[in-house]
């Protein structure tokens, strides 16, 4: 069986000038990404930041819905939520996936730019994560991923468009139409 899991990077990330940059952890993107992962199947979450008060505030989100006073009162959210966990950088996540499926997964990373040497198709990724035993789509919050990421990849997804040139959606979104993409019927 394979694992498919999402990390969300927000060390190394760019900002809008393309300088290296951190972004914080927000509480719409630990529950709406962990709610579309569990609805689109995945095996985990990841939440990807180097930042201690940051890995803290995820624990503190999540924590509430797993083991709090949430886990009662809302199923589904303890549901999604189980699948989230912390990780200090973008290795970790390989490594811990790695021993879960003792196998090497395959990076596919996603962007709003073209990344004209390694870009896939939707249909191709869909193939592609079915025939392997572990896959982790990375995805990037500011203004995507650090180069160094996008390099370690070994894939890169399309970007999405709509009807026009612009394809700057938040990260919750482009989430939500991306698993949709590969794992939707």
């Amino acid at each position: 069986m394979s694992r498919l899991s999402l990390a969300l990077v927000h060390y190394p990330v760019v900002d809008r000038f393309h300088q290296l940059y951190t972004t914080a952890i927000t509480n719409m993107d630990v529950h709406d990404i962990a709610r579309s992962s569990r609805t689109y199947g995945l095996n985990a979450y990841y939440l990807v930041t180097p930042i201690t008060a940051q890995q803290e505030l995820a624990r503190t989100i999540t924590s509430f819905w797993t083991t709090g006073s949430g886990k009662d009162r809302n199923h589904d959210r303890f549901q999604a939520m189980e699948l989230v966990h912390i990780k200090n950088d973008l290795e970790a996540v390989i490594e811990h996936e790695r021993s879960l499926s003792d196998a090497e997964p395959v990076i596919i990373a996603t962007s709003a730019k073209v990344c004209d040497k390694k870009t896939i198709t939707y249909q191709e990724g869909k193939s592609l994560i079915a025939s392997n035993k572990s896959t982790i789509l990375v995805f990037g919050t500011g203004h995507g991923l650090a180069p160094s990421i996008i390099e370690r990849a070994d894939l890169v997804l399309a970007p999405i468009y709509g009807p026009g040139d612009y394809n700057h959606l938040s990260v919750r979104s482009a989430a939500a139409v991306i698993l949709d993409r590969l794992k939707g019927h």
